[in-house]
């Protein structure tokens, strides 16, 4: 079918049947939709509760790596910000910048 052709099925005049075009082009979209999220969003929003749980359990003492992948040590802990001494130095982050808890054992992924 052409192109115009599906395009007059899709946009039949009331008076006339659509030929149930009008159907296979919803479940399609709904088809589409249903591959975003589950490959997409779905995954996206598990990884983010993940890292919020890691960031609730931060403590003092935590080997830790910023996003800009500085390694260090926690030594003080405000509600949103961290000071982390790396080497000889300290300095301060978001609590979002915290990517990853070195110290920790490795949890197995729920099937």
């Amino acid at each position: 079918m052409t192109p115009l052709g599906t395009f007059a099925l899709l946009f039949a005049p009331s008076g006339q049947s659509a030929g149930g075009g009008l159907t296979v082009f919803l479940v399609q979209i709904a088809a589409l939709v249903a591959i975003f999220y589950f490959m997409l969003i779905r995954p996206q929003r598990r990884q983010q509760e993940r890292h919020r749980q890691l960031l609730a359990s931060l403590q003092r003492g935590d080997r830790v790596v910023t996003s800009g992948g500085i390694l260090g040590e926690v030594v003080h802990l405000k509600d949103d910000e961290v000071t982390v001494k790396s080497g000889e130095s300290r300095f301060i982050v978001m609590r979002a910048n915290i990517a990853n808890i070195l110290n920790r054992p490795v949890e197995a992924k729920p099937q």
